[in-house]
Order: C-alpha cells, then structure tokens, then sequence
C-alpha cells in the first residue's frame, strides 16, 4: 500500500532518513539548499535553509548531525539551526556533492558529481571520524545510492548512467572488489538513491522509472512499487518499526499538469523491515 505523506513541497526531494532522536523524517530539497523535517507528532514540515546544495543529513553519534553540502561538509545541532562549517573538500564550482551515507566504521562517504553530469568528473569522498577526508573512488558521472548490507561486509552503490547497481566487499574500513550486482533496463528508469532491508534486500528508486524496485540478494527482481510521480530519488525505512518505506520525488523536467504530486514524499508498507541508520561517529 502507497500513500502520499506530503504535499508536492520540494523542487528536488532525495535522501530521507529515519533518526529514533529527531522529531522525524528528513530529506532535502537539495538544490534549494533546504533540509526538511516531517514532525511525526503534529505532521507539520519544517524547511532549514543550510547552504546554496543540500545534498545529505545523516545523525551524528555526539548529537545532531552532519551534512554534506555544495563542497564540503558540515555539522549542525539537533535544530538544524547552527552550523560548523568545514573546510571545502574542492574547489571547482563546477562540481558538487549528490549522495552519501554513514559505513559500519561510522565514516560518512558522499560522492559529487558535475552539474553538467559530464562523464567521469564526480569522485567518492570519505569523512573518516577524525574528521580527515579522503578521495576513495574516481571517474564516477553521477554519485548516488550507496549503502551496507545488514552484517556490514558488502556495499551497494549506484553511478546512475552505468544502469546497474554495483557491490563492493567492504572490510578493514575500505571498498573493494567491485562488480555488478544487478542491471536495469533503461526503459525501466534509472537508478538512483537505495536502502537495505533486515534480509539483505536492495530497494533501489528508478529516476524517470516512477518505481522502486527490490532485489533479494542474489540480484534477483522480487518487488516493484509503482509511484505516481516519474522522477523517483530515494528511499529509506522508517517509523518506530522500521516498517515504512519512505520515498522521495522530484520536479526535475516533470510536467506538473501530468504528475501533480512530483515533489511529494511518499510512504509504503511491503512487509520488509528496515535497519537502523548509523550514526556519524565523528
């Protein structure tokens, strides 16, 4: 079952996320440079105004969180309402941050990309919990989906025109081995943001595909959820079970005649349970 959580209130909706000590879900409204907040007890949205991008919010395990920015990072109390910026992780104000998430080392990884999508300009960068960043992976056009298996051994990323998602094996804090997981047809959409679920299953949304799709982890196709809306971004499980599936959309190129409800959050139930989000440990 799908239901509309929000209104179509974000040009760019990507990248939600459940947090148990914040007031509820939230995401950004990236290229407005906003971070939104569904409070779960009234359902009001609140809109925190960050930077020129707001590409990620994930929690910080000293309390509040930790953001990646235009080009670099950041971290902000729990309101949201002070930052600390940090030194920019480059300079080219051709390029920006997209998509990232926390490893099970509580390093936070985002990769860029440029706004042209020119092919291979974007890299992954990881924020290590000393605060040290590094440049761990190269030649990527557009950095999105990434995250780790339930036992933390494996990582899935996306660099959305290869149509495919990718896994690494992941140990001693570092990626390795990367090979094809899994190919979506273009015709189907392209991939973009990605979550796990308690069984290892790969929830990928479809950009242009109006979909997120489930693969079990032998790559193999076990769930489709149709949305009304074509520019699918990200997904992420939520609520006090880690029940719900939380999807976001985009405006981007959409006809609003055609598909009002781009830009909306929505909500699904599947039946799947979702991990707890890991923490910046920094």
């Amino acid at each position: 079952m799908l239901e509309q959580v929000t209104g179509p209130i974000a040009h760019h909706g990507e990248g939600p996320v459940w947090f148990a000590g914040w007031p509820g879900l939230r995401w950004v409204d990236m290229l407005a440079g906003d971070v939104l907040t569904l409070d779960s007890a009234s359902g009001e949205v609140r809109r925190s105004h960050v930077g020129a991008v707001a590409a990620v919010v994930r929690p910080r395990s000293s309390g509040g969180a930790v953001l990646a920015l235009e080009r670099g990072f950041a971290f902000a109390d729990d309101s949201l309402g002070e930052l600390e910026v940090l030194p920019e992780v480059f300079a080219d104000a051709k390029l920006r941050f997209n998509e990232g998430s926390v490893a099970p080392d509580g390093s936070f990884y985002c990769g860029s990309m440029s706004y042209d999508e020119l092919p291979g300009a974007g890299s992954l960068f990881r924020l290590d919990p000393t605060g040290r960043v590094e440049r761990v992976l190269d030649g990527i056009t557009i950095s999105n989906g990434l995250n780790w298996s339930p036992d933390g051994t494996r990582a899935y990323y996306v660099d959305t025109p290869t149509q495919r998602i990718d896994v690494f094996d992941y140990a001693g804090g570092r990626l390795r081995n990367r090979r094809p997981f899994a190919e979506i047809d273009p015709a189907a959409g392209s991939p973009d943001g990605l979550c796990l679920d308690t069984e290892g299953g790969v929830w990928v949304a479809l950009w242009g595909g109006g979909a997120v799709r489930r693969y079990a982890p032998d790559g193999e196709l076990t769930d489709v959820i149709e949305v009304p809306a074509p520019r699918v971004t990200a997904c992420a499980f939520g609520g006090p079970d880690l029940d719900e599936l939380h999807i976001t959309t985009s405006q981007i190129e959409t006809d609003r005649n055609e598909y009002p409800q781009a830009g909306s959050v929505f909500r699904a139930t599947t039946g799947a349970r979702g991990l707890p989000i890991r923490a910046y440990d920094g």
